[in-house]
């Protein structure tokens, strides 16, 4: 069974960790195991747990009420809340533990739900992109495994795929052409997925091309294809100091308009430019899309 820290936990769960040692000290919620030499460390259980409490106490539940309650109670309680999709912040933390167990059935369940009741952009824009930014950080800190997000973002974007597959396109006299893909070095794929549904939901035409497409390819695809705009997402974080660069380079290979999502254009000063347009969030895309 694997073993946390405290410095673990308090990635994992989102809560300081010297509110957890109070928890404990005050209410002996969750107290940690011991190794021989006196090191705490809490285990997979212990995780399990903190999530449903800190479920509870996000939806109002004070912690010391929490810790009158035995597991069950508090497990029966957070089941209910998961039952309510529309439960975003409870939606996060249950994605999460999914994600840390490996455990596809239960993500899968969770993604289902969302989507039946939210509808696939609502799920996007206030449980995934929260859950995929929370779990880039944890791995970024070393708190989880790229294999943990490998397995999140792989669930992810099959699930997109299929949404994308099932859209009616609809009827859109002269739809404008959209050229997709990600530059050099960026393998972060989901964002623009969900950019080529919005595309198609709203009857627009689309060329998708996926992952670190050459700069050198790209005057021939604009020959061969002729989009009326680019559209390029940028995520990882190890690209954040040439993000300009980059945008650079790929608007002198385009030579058409460029639409530039992700979270990194949020976190950097963007090139301004009169043939950039820089789409912050899901309601940014839309916005975008209306106006055409």
């Amino acid at each position: 069974m694997k073993r946390y820290s405290i410095s673990d936990i308090e990635g994992l769960i989102g809560i300081k960790a010297h509110t957890i040692r109070a928890w404990e000290s005050r209410y002996n919620l969750v107290p940690p195991k011991r190794t021989p030499t006196n090191i705490r460390y809490y285990d997979e259980n212990d995780l399990k747990q903190l999530l449903n409490i800190v479920t509870l106490n996000e939806k109002g539940y004070k912690i010391s009420r929490i810790a009158k309650m035995s597991k069950k109670q508090i497990g029966d309680l957070v089941e209910q809340l998961q039952a309510d999709y529309r439960n975003d912040s409870a939606q996060v933390l249950h994605l999460s533990e999914a994600t840390l167990h490996y455990d596809e059935e239960a993500f899968a369940e969770i993604l289902s739900g969302c989507i039946a009741e939210m509808g696939l952009v609502d799920t996007m824009d206030v449980v995934l992109f929260p859950f995929m930014k929370k779990v880039g950080m944890l791995w970024q800190t070393g708190a989880i495994d790229p294999s943990h997000e490998h397995f999140a973002s792989n669930l992810i974007r099959d699930r997109i795929i299929v949404e994308i597959d099932q859209l009616t396109k609809p009827h859109k006299a002269n739809p404008k052409r959209f050229l997709l893909f990600l530059p050099e070095a960026e393998m972060h794929e989901t964002g623009l997925l969900f950019a080529r549904y919005l595309l198609k939901k709203c009857g627009m035409d689309t060329l998708y091309l996926g992952q670190e497409i050459p700069y050198a390819d790209l005057k021939k695809v604009i020959s061969g294809y002729k989009p009326d705009y680019g559209f390029i997402v940028l995520t990882s974080l190890n690209l954040g100091k040439d993000v300009n660069k980059i945008i650079k380079k790929v608007l002198d290979s385009l030579n058409i308009p460029l639409l530039v999502a992700g979270s990194l254009i949020s976190e950097f000063d963007i090139l301004v430019h009169d043939q950039i347009r820089p789409l912050k969030n899901v309601c940014d895309i839309v916005e975008f899309l209306e106006e055409l």
